[in-house]
């Protein structure tokens, strides 16, 4: 059996059996799209930069700090010296660590978890080779290590031969001599051994305890990060004998580098040696402990149910509102400022809370644009099907379409990057990390034991450790943990900051069983009110949808609460006889369904307006008015609040008016009268609050970042697919050598591989070449990189640095191959 160590990342996927290549595709299933040919190009897809940077971005704190120590480490890095960059050198080690060691007890969490962290990073793809060889791949480098420019997150700069780049061989000679080491022969023998004196304790720990007053200072400044300083002329060369303050005496002996015209570096092996070998200053192998705040789980649940109940009330009254006609859609999408602020009177709610519920029925799929030419929004069909639900599935219908939306209401009012507002209903609210924190959050409740909430703060920074992400992405965190709390408090997810109990088998997957489970903590619908003398209906719990709804037409919400306070007024009756319903109807209605008699002023009013209704009648001429009674007509004509209709008469029961029908109908109304509009046919027009609705319409899709994880089916077959074409790819053919006695052709597969090794080791190759021309040249070069199809190589033939593309390399040997 062969064991000998992998050249390359394509090698070690080869070695791997079909359960890893599955949990490596199922973390990172951006690499499935498409279906890797083989498990060269598999290998080529997962080292591209921004394939590593969203597997590095899935990782948890702990795992990406060992990811940023392999990063300074050498290439490939031992497991022990991973063990000393992540805990710290051995204080009873045989040079003493120049900085403060971890406590004991750290030091040991930090060696424990360090095994499944590696182990998280080679499932990913992002490390790979044995225990002894492990190699971060180039792209995760690239990202993590410093640059001679830029410190690394760990907070260290670039070492010093990457440091001393350019710089003179007589300087380097300079520094050599001053840090008390022999004369080398060249640059590179001159930078190893600064580079060598630097990591080690037993050498650097003497050449300090010289240093003059000052120095510690500087080096406490730069050793945890950033590592560069600024002084007044860092490239001024400086012998020891003539330095006078401590920035000189550092950069004399090589302790500072030059960065820049004014600008110095503490090297990464001198930092590295001041901070015990660590790359962090605090390792962080455990997630931080979230802060419970106890509460009664009985309590927690009514609470939550509570919330749960008037969440359905609220978006039963929204769907109501704008049955008759929603706010217009703006040109840009959403509604207007002005229509928000409408709708949150409707409500009675704030602004930002009215928005919430706006988005949440938007994403339930029961309010959506009507696709008329004067475009405005409705409810759609699917809000009928959801107001005939019983309030325990209503619930669980808008809770599962909260979890899910990437819809963003916290965002409405805010601006774009380019200054614009951001509207309700209106596009640019989707954020893609709305509902991961959104479950992320929830789960970590779901942890914790029934009826306990946890602090804000608390549940902020494990989030942060769960998931490190970068600085922006990191507020807009910040900003979304908030919403989401407030969201499910407001929606009865969690009641006083704790899960609740029927919210629990919604992150499950089971909104069927979160609705079960709410049912028994309602209150059971009514189907009575409590009329009362001062024209109220008092509503002592939830109403069946009959009562509620046409107790909505016939009165006023005064109040809401446990219970839900109606009024009767001359404008509700009106409205009521509006829709169809006589005099007699109401009176029967409240009969029906009060438990006190019907007050006699309430029977008064029911049959004043009936009385009133319909004797003054509205038609299109522009519009003209019919009564019976002339003298009605003739108090309107005088009356001076009709002067902007334009009324005149046309017969002694007949006004013309040069206003539009509806308008006519508005003001008539506002001056007390109680008109009603007539058909061309001379019949009382019945106008029904649900006439209103949009096409079918589907919910809005949530927006995510990345492809979704592939199912067990599409990874069976992907692996199989990419084993067989890797068999295809790697199988010896009989070809025989170049007739020119060169190269011998090699496969694709063997090529990759022999560059990526090269490309990591330094080492140089020959390679046949057919260039666009189709002409064949064969060349010696130092591979640099290799990604895209493409490497990047130091050409000796020609003296220059050039790119190569793969697949018009013919064949490759190393140097020490015979070619022939």
């Amino acid at each position: 059996m062969d064991t000998a160590e992998p050249r390359t990342l394509a090698e070690d996927l080869r070695a791997r059996d079909d359960d890893a290549l599955a949990r490596l595709l199922r973390a990172r299933p951006d690499l499935l799209t498409p279906v890797p040919g083989d498990l060269t190009q598999l290998a080529g897809r997962a080292a591209t930069r921004a394939s590593v940077l969203r597997a590095l971005d899935q990782v948890d704190a702990f795992t990406r700090q060992v990811a940023e120590a392999l990063a300074v480490a050498a290439d490939p890095c031992p497991y022990d010296a991973l063990c000393v960059l992540m805990a710290g050198a051995d204080p009873a080690g045989a040079a003493a660590p120049l900085g403060a060691p971890l406590p004991a007890d750290l030091a040991a969490a930090v060696r424990a978890a360090l095994p499944d962290a590696v182990a998280r990073l080679r499932t990913r793809g992002v490390v790979w080779g044995g225990g002894d060889r492990l190699r971060l791949v180039r792209a995760a480098r690239d990202v993590l290590a410093p640059s001679p420019s830029v410190a690394s997150a760990t907070g260290l700069g670039p070492s010093v031969g990457e440091a001393t780049a350019g710089m003179s061989p007589a300087r380097l000679q300079e520094i050599v001599a001053d840090a008390g080491l022999p004369a080398t022969h060249d640059p590179v023998s001159a930078t190893r051994a600064l580079a060598e004196l630097f990591a080690d304790p037993a050498g650097l720990g003497p050449l300090l305890d010289a240093a003059p007053e000052g120095v510690g200072t500087v080096l406490d400044r730069l050793v945890w990060g950033p590592p560069y300083g600024e002084v007044r002329d860092a490239t001024a060369p400086v012998r020891a004998a003539d330095a006078t303050t401590a920035v000189q005496w550092l950069l004399a002996r090589g302790l500072l580098l030059p960065a820049g015209a004014h600008n110095v570096v503490l090297p990464r092996e001198a930092a590295l040696a001041l901070r015990g070998g660590r790359a962090h200053r605090t390792p962080e192998p455990a997630p931080p402990a979230l802060a419970p705040v106890p509460r009664t789980a009985r309590t927690v649940d009514l609470t939550a149910a509570g919330q749960a109940l008037t969440a359905v009330r609220t978006v039963t009254e929204l769907l109501t509102a704008w049955e008759t006609g929603g706010p217009g859609v703006l040109r840009a999408g959403g509604i207007s400022v002005r229509d928000l602020k409408r709708t949150a009177t409707t409500l009675d709610l704030p602004e930002p809370e009215a928005a919430f519920w706006l988005e949440l029925a938007y994403a339930a799929g029961l309010v959506a644009a009507d696709g008329e030419v004067d475009e405005a929004y409705a409810p759609t069909p699917a809000a009928d099907g959801w107001t005939s639900l019983p309030p325990h599935q209503q619930w669980s219908a808008l809770a599962a379409a909260w979890l899910a939306a990437t819809r963003t209401a916290g965002l409405v009012g805010s601006r774009d990057p380019k200054g614009r507002a951001l509207a309700a209903l209106g596009p640019d609210l989707d954020r893609s990390l709305a509902p991961q924190v959104r479950r992320a959050a929830l789960d970590l409740l779901a942890e914790q034991p029934p009826g306990t909430a946890a602090d804000r703060d608390s549940l902020l920074a494990r989030l942060r450790w769960d998931r490190p992400l970068r600085p922006g992405a990191d507020a807009l965190r910040a900003d979304l943990l908030g919403w989401t709390l407030r969201d499910a408090e407001a929606l009865g997810v969690t009641g006083r900051g704790a899960l609740a109990a029927h919210a629990r088998p919604l992150l499950a997957g089971d909104p069927d069983a979160a609705a079960a489970a709410l049912a028994p903590l309602l209150p059971e619908p009514l189907d009575h009110v409590l009329l009362q003398a001062d024209l109220t209906a008092v509503a002592p719990g939830p109403l069946i949808a009959p009562l509620a709804e046409m107790l909505g037409v016939l009165a006023d919400v005064e109040s809401k609460g446990g219970a839900t306070v109606y009024r009767f007024s001359p404008a509700s009756v009106r409205r009521a006889l509006d829709a169809g319903r006589s005099a007699a109807d109401l009176q029967a209605f409240l009969a029906a369904h009060s438990r006190t008699p019907v007050p006699q002023p309430l029977s008064y009013l029911i049959d004043d307006v009936a009385r009133r209704h319909g004797a003054l009648r509205v038609g299109a001429a522009s519009a003209y008015l019919r009564c019976d009674d002339d003298a009605v007509l003739t108090e309107l004509l005088a009356d001076r609040r009709a002067n902007g209709l334009g009324l005149r008469r046309l017969a002694p029961t007949v006004l013309a008016a040069q206003a539009d029908p509806a308008t006519l109908l508005e003001r008539l109304r506002a001056m007390g009268l109680a008109p009603a509009a007539e058909s061309p046919d001379g019949d009382v027009l019945i106008t029904r609050p649900d006439a209103r609705r949009t096409p079918p319409r589907t919910p809005p899709l949530p927006v995510t970042d990345g492809p979704p994880a592939p199912d067990d089916a599409l990874l069976g077959a992907a692996i199989k697919a990419i084993r067989a074409g890797d068999r295809a790819a790697t199988v010896t053919r009989d070809v025989p050598a170049a007739r020119d006695g060169g190269l011998p052709r090699t496969s694709a597969a063997d090529t990759l591989a022999t560059v990526q090794a090269a490309a990591l080791t330094g080492e140089s190759v020959w390679i046949g070449y057919v260039n666009a021309e189709g002409a064949a040249t064969q060349r010696v070069i130092a591979p640099l990189r290799v990604e895209g199809g493409y490497v990047t190589a130091y050409d000796h033939t020609a003296d220059a640095t050039r790119t190569f593309a793969l697949h018009r390399i013919t064949g490759v040997s190393t140097l020490t191959e015979d070619p022939s």
